[in-house]
């Protein structure tokens, strides 16, 4: 099963339309969750985001490249457009790019705001390969 465009643009637009997604990581001093506002499902295989932060969550993935993501969007499972309660979870394995096809590519899909940001010139292109995908039941969205 493939991701659905209408999916894609609410992951695209979370930030703008007050939803979040959460980045979880792991690193020699335990677990961290970061907001990534400029998370992406970038195809039917990955999500990507754009750090620029460049705390934490980076540290964290030169130490354990495993993460998991969650995205929740209340209004949008009111609404009928994604499984109730609105949160979904992806795991995966992420690569970090900060040059090359892969980085221009993740910079050239995230919202402009990210690259546009203070420091989001000198970001990091984060593509995470996507071992699975699931609701909060534990039923498959891929």
């Amino acid at each position: 099963m493939a991701f659905s465009e209408e999916l894609k643009t609410m992951v695209y637009n979370a930030r703008d339309e007050k939803c979040v997604c959460v980045l979880g990581t792991i690193g020699p001093d335990g677990p961290n969750i970061s907001p990534k506002s400029s998370m992406i499902i970038l195809d039917d295989r990955h999500l990507a985001y754009w750090e620029r932060a460049r705390q934490k969550a980076l540290e964290n993935l030169k130490h354990d490249k495993r993460v998991v993501v969650s995205y929740w969007n209340w209004p949008a499972a009111d609404a009928g457009k994604l499984w109730q309660p609105g949160m979904l979870r992806f795991y995966g394995t992420a690569e970090l790019h900060d040059k090359g096809p892969v980085y221009d590519r993740i910079k050239a899909r995230v919202h402009p705001r990210e690259i546009e940001h203070a420091g989001g010139a000198e970001g990091i292109a984060v593509l995470i390969k996507l071992d699975r995908a699931i609701d909060i039941r534990g039923n498959s969205i891929l």
